[in-house]
Protein backbone atom coordinates (compact mmCIF):
# COMPACT_ATOMS: atom_id res chain seq x y z
CA UNK A 1 0.00 0.00 0.00
CA UNK A 2 0.89 3.38 -0.61
CA UNK A 3 -0.04 6.64 0.70
CA UNK A 4 0.26 10.07 -1.23
CA UNK A 5 -1.08 13.04 -3.11
CA UNK A 6 -1.94 15.02 -5.91
CA UNK A 7 1.02 14.53 -7.42
CA UNK A 8 2.11 11.16 -5.75
CA UNK A 9 1.16 7.87 -6.08
CA UNK A 10 3.79 6.58 -8.87
CA UNK A 11 4.47 10.58 -9.63
CA UNK A 12 8.18 11.39 -9.85
CA UNK A 13 8.45 14.83 -8.09
CA UNK A 14 11.55 14.26 -6.59
CA UNK A 15 14.52 15.90 -8.69
CA UNK A 16 17.20 14.17 -6.57
CA UNK A 17 17.40 11.04 -7.41
CA UNK A 18 20.69 10.20 -5.95
CA UNK A 19 22.38 8.50 -2.99
CA UNK A 20 20.98 10.53 -0.15
CA UNK A 21 19.78 7.54 1.50
CA UNK A 22 23.52 6.20 1.49
CA UNK A 23 22.74 3.36 -1.53
CA UNK A 24 24.82 2.39 -4.14
CA UNK A 25 22.73 3.91 -6.44
CA UNK A 26 22.41 0.84 -8.53
CA UNK A 27 18.76 -0.25 -10.08
CA UNK A 28 17.81 -3.59 -10.94
CA UNK A 29 17.83 -4.50 -14.60
CA UNK A 30 16.58 -7.84 -16.11
CA UNK A 31 18.17 -8.08 -19.69
CA UNK A 32 15.52 -9.72 -22.07
CA UNK A 33 14.88 -12.82 -22.55
CA UNK A 34 17.19 -14.08 -19.79
CA UNK A 35 15.84 -15.49 -15.68
CA UNK A 36 19.13 -13.63 -14.45
CA UNK A 37 19.60 -9.94 -13.80
CA UNK A 38 22.82 -8.02 -13.74
CA UNK A 39 23.38 -8.96 -10.44
CA UNK A 40 24.01 -12.24 -11.26
CA UNK A 41 21.56 -13.91 -9.13
CA UNK A 42 18.80 -16.18 -10.55
CA UNK A 43 15.05 -15.41 -11.07
CA UNK A 44 12.89 -15.76 -8.76
CA UNK A 45 9.51 -18.13 -8.45
CA UNK A 46 6.88 -15.50 -9.83
CA UNK A 47 3.98 -15.80 -8.32
CA UNK A 48 0.08 -17.58 -10.10
CA UNK A 49 -0.54 -14.62 -12.90
CA UNK A 50 -4.02 -14.59 -11.59
CA UNK A 51 -2.69 -13.80 -8.09
CA UNK A 52 -0.32 -11.42 -9.42
CA UNK A 53 -2.57 -9.09 -11.77
CA UNK A 54 -5.60 -9.00 -8.44
CA UNK A 55 -2.75 -8.37 -6.32
CA UNK A 56 -1.53 -5.38 -8.77
CA UNK A 57 -4.80 -4.27 -9.51
CA UNK A 58 -6.30 -3.79 -5.91
CA UNK A 59 -3.28 -1.48 -5.22
CA UNK A 60 -3.42 0.63 -8.37
CA UNK A 61 -7.22 1.44 -7.04
CA UNK A 62 -5.72 2.18 -3.56
CA UNK A 63 -3.03 4.39 -5.14
CA UNK A 64 -5.86 6.47 -7.40
CA UNK A 65 -8.46 6.70 -4.66
CA UNK A 66 -6.62 7.90 -1.58
CA UNK A 67 -4.29 10.27 -4.43
CA UNK A 68 -7.75 12.06 -5.57
CA UNK A 69 -8.57 12.06 -1.50
CA UNK A 70 -4.99 13.92 -1.12
CA UNK A 71 -5.32 16.45 -3.98
CA UNK A 72 -3.54 20.04 -2.83
CA UNK A 73 -1.35 22.44 -3.01
CA UNK A 74 2.77 22.08 -2.77
CA UNK A 75 3.48 23.70 -5.56
CA UNK A 76 4.30 27.41 -4.18
CA UNK A 77 7.74 28.23 -3.23
CA UNK A 78 8.56 27.91 0.48
CA UNK A 79 10.24 31.33 1.11
CA UNK A 80 13.29 31.35 3.29
CA UNK A 81 14.25 27.83 2.67
CA UNK A 82 18.34 26.34 2.04
CA UNK A 83 18.03 23.73 -0.53
CA UNK A 84 20.48 20.68 0.51
CA UNK A 85 22.67 18.92 -1.95
CA UNK A 86 22.71 15.22 -2.87
CA UNK A 87 25.18 14.22 0.16
CA UNK A 88 24.79 11.74 1.78
CA UNK A 89 23.24 11.86 5.31
CA UNK A 90 24.75 10.37 8.57
CA UNK A 91 23.02 6.79 9.48
CA UNK A 92 23.74 7.24 12.94
CA UNK A 93 21.28 8.59 16.26
CA UNK A 94 21.80 12.41 16.60
CA UNK A 95 21.35 11.92 20.23
CA UNK A 96 18.30 14.88 20.36
CA UNK A 97 15.22 13.86 22.52
CA UNK A 98 13.26 13.11 19.15
CA UNK A 99 9.62 13.98 21.01
CA UNK A 100 7.86 15.89 24.32
CA UNK A 101 4.50 13.77 23.93
CA UNK A 102 2.33 11.98 22.11
CA UNK A 103 -1.05 12.50 20.84
CA UNK A 104 -3.43 9.30 20.33
CA UNK A 105 -0.51 7.42 20.15
CA UNK A 106 1.58 10.02 17.59
CA UNK A 107 4.40 11.30 18.47
CA UNK A 108 4.42 15.25 18.60
CA UNK A 109 6.59 17.92 20.03
CA UNK A 110 9.36 18.42 18.11
CA UNK A 111 12.57 20.64 17.42
CA UNK A 112 12.57 23.31 15.50
CA UNK A 113 15.87 21.56 14.00
CA UNK A 114 16.56 19.61 11.32
CA UNK A 115 16.50 16.42 13.06
CA UNK A 116 13.20 17.48 14.88
CA UNK A 117 11.65 17.85 10.79
CA UNK A 118 12.90 14.11 9.69
CA UNK A 119 11.55 12.59 13.09
CA UNK A 120 8.07 14.53 12.21
CA UNK A 121 7.88 13.04 8.70
CA UNK A 122 8.93 9.70 9.53
CA UNK A 123 6.60 9.17 12.34
CA UNK A 124 4.06 10.98 10.20
CA UNK A 125 4.61 8.40 7.71
CA UNK A 126 3.86 5.69 10.00
CA UNK A 127 0.23 7.37 10.97
CA UNK A 128 -0.91 7.70 7.54
CA UNK A 129 0.09 4.22 6.46
CA UNK A 130 -1.29 2.79 9.48
CA UNK A 131 -5.14 0.82 9.72
CA UNK A 132 -6.42 3.99 11.52
CA UNK A 133 -6.74 5.61 8.76
CA UNK A 134 -9.47 3.00 8.08
CA UNK A 135 -11.34 4.12 11.23
CA UNK A 136 -13.58 6.84 11.05
CA UNK A 137 -12.81 8.23 14.83
CA UNK A 138 -8.64 7.12 14.32
CA UNK A 139 -8.60 9.02 10.83
CA UNK A 140 -9.95 12.36 11.85
CA UNK A 141 -7.13 11.89 15.06
CA UNK A 142 -4.71 11.64 12.60
CA UNK A 143 -5.50 13.82 10.28
CA UNK A 144 -5.81 16.69 12.99
CA UNK A 145 -2.30 15.69 14.51
CA UNK A 146 -0.19 15.24 11.48
CA UNK A 147 -1.45 18.24 9.12
CA UNK A 148 -1.75 21.89 9.45
CA UNK A 149 -5.41 23.01 10.91
CA UNK A 150 -6.12 24.29 7.43
CA UNK A 151 -4.88 21.60 5.50
CA UNK A 152 -6.78 18.86 7.56
CA UNK A 153 -10.07 21.11 7.00
CA UNK A 154 -9.98 20.95 3.36
CA UNK A 155 -8.57 17.57 2.75
CA UNK A 156 -11.23 15.31 5.46
CA UNK A 157 -14.05 15.45 3.35
CA UNK A 158 -11.82 13.85 0.97
CA UNK A 159 -10.08 11.35 2.49
CA UNK A 160 -13.52 10.12 4.63
CA UNK A 161 -15.60 9.75 1.16
CA UNK A 162 -11.95 7.61 0.02
CA UNK A 163 -12.15 5.44 3.08
CA UNK A 164 -15.57 4.60 3.66
CA UNK A 165 -16.64 3.79 0.17
CA UNK A 166 -17.91 0.73 0.13
CA UNK A 167 -17.14 -0.38 -2.99
CA UNK A 168 -13.62 0.36 -2.32
CA UNK A 169 -13.03 -1.36 0.86
CA UNK A 170 -14.58 -4.20 -0.95
CA UNK A 171 -11.84 -3.94 -3.81
CA UNK A 172 -8.95 -4.70 -1.00
CA UNK A 173 -11.00 -7.12 0.70
CA UNK A 174 -12.25 -5.50 3.71
CA UNK A 175 -16.18 -4.96 5.62
CA UNK A 176 -18.12 -1.80 5.01
CA UNK A 177 -16.78 -0.90 8.10
CA UNK A 178 -13.21 -0.71 7.03
CA UNK A 179 -12.96 -3.71 9.28
CA UNK A 180 -11.18 -7.26 8.40
CA UNK A 181 -13.75 -10.26 7.86
CA UNK A 182 -13.74 -13.25 10.19
CA UNK A 183 -10.90 -15.14 10.92
CA UNK A 184 -8.55 -12.71 8.90
CA UNK A 185 -6.21 -9.84 9.77
CA UNK A 186 -5.57 -6.56 7.99
CA UNK A 187 -2.22 -5.36 8.18
CA UNK A 188 -0.93 -2.27 6.34
CA UNK A 189 2.69 -0.29 8.57
CA UNK A 190 4.87 1.59 6.97
CA UNK A 191 8.68 0.91 8.06
CA UNK A 192 11.15 4.21 7.43
CA UNK A 193 14.28 3.13 6.56
CA UNK A 194 15.90 6.73 6.56
CA UNK A 195 15.43 10.41 5.85
CA UNK A 196 16.95 13.47 4.11
CA UNK A 197 16.93 16.97 4.03
CA UNK A 198 15.63 18.38 0.47
CA UNK A 199 15.31 21.84 2.34
CA UNK A 200 15.03 23.28 5.36
CA UNK A 201 14.01 26.96 6.99
CA UNK A 202 13.11 27.48 10.88
CA UNK A 203 9.57 27.73 9.61
CA UNK A 204 9.53 24.93 6.63
CA UNK A 205 10.97 21.76 5.73
CA UNK A 206 11.19 19.20 2.80
CA UNK A 207 12.21 16.09 4.02
CA UNK A 208 12.43 12.75 2.44
CA UNK A 209 11.43 9.27 4.04
CA UNK A 210 12.58 6.05 2.18
CA UNK A 211 10.03 3.21 3.33
CA UNK A 212 8.68 0.11 3.19
CA UNK A 213 4.82 -0.89 3.47
CA UNK A 214 3.57 -4.02 4.33
CA UNK A 215 -0.21 -4.21 2.86
CA UNK A 216 -3.01 -7.23 2.54
CA UNK A 217 -5.05 -9.33 4.14
CA UNK A 218 -3.69 -12.31 5.94
CA UNK A 219 -5.56 -15.61 6.60
CA UNK A 220 -6.28 -19.27 4.57
CA UNK A 221 -8.62 -17.28 1.85
CA UNK A 222 -7.18 -14.36 1.26
CA UNK A 223 -7.31 -12.86 -2.25
CA UNK A 224 -5.15 -10.22 -1.59
CA UNK A 225 -2.11 -11.63 0.72
CA UNK A 226 0.87 -8.83 2.68
CA UNK A 227 3.16 -8.45 -0.21
CA UNK A 228 6.19 -5.79 0.61
CA UNK A 229 6.86 -2.99 -2.04
CA UNK A 230 9.23 0.29 -0.88
CA UNK A 231 8.42 4.34 -1.58
CA UNK A 232 9.62 7.44 -0.91
CA UNK A 233 7.44 10.24 0.74
CA UNK A 234 8.63 13.76 0.26
CA UNK A 235 6.83 15.71 3.49
CA UNK A 236 6.31 19.73 3.00
CA UNK A 237 6.34 20.61 7.13
CA UNK A 238 5.56 23.87 8.08
CA UNK A 239 5.93 24.94 11.85
CA UNK A 240 2.64 25.66 13.31
CA UNK A 241 1.79 25.99 16.83
CA UNK A 242 4.92 25.01 18.03
CA UNK A 243 5.51 22.08 16.32
CA UNK A 244 6.01 20.78 12.74
CA UNK A 245 3.17 19.71 10.55
CA UNK A 246 2.38 18.68 6.85
CA UNK A 247 1.25 20.66 4.32
CA UNK A 248 1.84 18.79 1.26
CA UNK A 249 3.45 15.73 0.40
CA UNK A 250 4.35 13.42 -2.93
CA UNK A 251 4.97 9.99 -3.40
CA UNK A 252 7.73 7.74 -5.45
CA UNK A 253 8.06 4.53 -6.08
CA UNK A 254 11.89 2.89 -4.96
CA UNK A 255 14.94 2.84 -4.26
CA UNK A 256 13.69 -0.89 -4.49
CA UNK A 257 16.27 -3.84 -3.72
CA UNK A 258 17.09 -6.85 -4.72
CA UNK A 259 14.66 -9.52 -3.15
CA UNK A 260 16.09 -12.66 -1.60
CA UNK A 261 14.65 -16.21 -2.31
CA UNK A 262 13.03 -16.33 1.25
CA UNK A 263 9.77 -18.83 1.77
CA UNK A 264 6.80 -16.31 2.74
CA UNK A 265 5.74 -17.06 5.79
CA UNK A 266 1.69 -18.59 6.40
CA UNK A 267 -1.21 -15.99 7.47
CA UNK A 268 -1.31 -17.13 10.45
CA UNK A 269 2.74 -16.81 11.16
CA UNK A 270 2.17 -12.74 8.95
CA UNK A 271 -0.61 -12.22 11.66
CA UNK A 272 0.52 -13.22 14.88
CA UNK A 273 4.24 -10.99 13.58
CA UNK A 274 2.30 -8.06 13.10
CA UNK A 275 0.57 -8.02 16.46
CA UNK A 276 3.58 -9.22 18.39
CA UNK A 277 6.02 -6.79 16.86
CA UNK A 278 5.04 -3.27 17.92
CA UNK A 279 6.00 -0.53 15.59
CA UNK A 280 8.95 2.68 16.70
CA UNK A 281 9.10 6.18 17.35
CA UNK A 282 11.44 7.02 14.70
CA UNK A 283 14.18 9.99 15.81
CA UNK A 284 17.11 11.36 13.62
Amino acid sequence: MSLGDDHGFGGDTSSRVDDGFRGTGQTRTRLPGTDTDVYGGARRPVRNSRSLITVVGVVVLLIAAIAFANQGGGDEERAGETPKGPESAPTAATGVKPVQGKVGGIPTGYGRNEQGAQSAAANYAVALGSDGMFNKDRRSQIVDTVYTPDVAAARRGDLDKVYSDPKFLSSIGLKPDGSAPTGMTFITRFNPVGSKVESFSPDSASISVWYSSLFGLAGDDSTNPVTEAWYTNTFALKWVNGDWKITDFTQKDGPVPVGRDQVASGAKEMADAVQQFGGFTYAR
